[in-house]
């Protein structure tokens, strides 16, 4: 979902961290300056969607697992330029577990997922909002 405002763009998204047995999952992407980035799976909430649907929904589409929602996650704002404009992106954030494999539908966008442990994940991981889920899960998890 996407609003104008004089000067400013804000987007609404949604995504989710799927969580299995101590095992975060992790997408890789190229990102807007064309940099390859490991992240959590997220997207925008379509016309019709509520959160928790778009997240599902994008889960599914980018990792291949339908997943069940364990419960919301803080939500994350964060600020970026596209095409000269200003955007400021909220997320909502939903702890997943999966449920079955199906199959990665956005192979143009996702270069591949990977299970990885918390220490991998941390390391792998590129933006801010990303570690401050994942520390919030691992307090949570222990």
């Amino acid at each position: 979902m996407v609003k104008k405002k004089k000067g400013m763009n804000f987007e609404y998204s949604a995504g989710g961290v799927l969580y299995d047995q101590s095992q975060i999952l992790l997408i890789e992407v190229e990102n807007l300056q064309g940099k390859i980035v490991w992240t959590f799976p997220k997207g925008h909430i379509e016309t019709g969607e509520d959160a928790r649907m778009a997240a599902l929904r994008e889960v599914e589409e980018e990792t291949g697992y339908v997943s069940e929602i364990i419960r919301e996650l803080p939500r994350i704002s964060y600020h970026f330029m596209r095409g000269g404009v200003l955007v400021r992106k909220t997320v909502r954030w939903f702890l997943m577990r999966p449920k079955e494999k199906t199959e990665i539908k956005t192979k143009d966008e996702v270069r591949k997922a990977s299970w990885m442990n918390y220490d991998k994940a941390e390391k792998q991981l590129a933006y801010p909002g990303d570690h401050h889920l994942l520390r919030v899960i691992r307090r949570e998890m222990r």
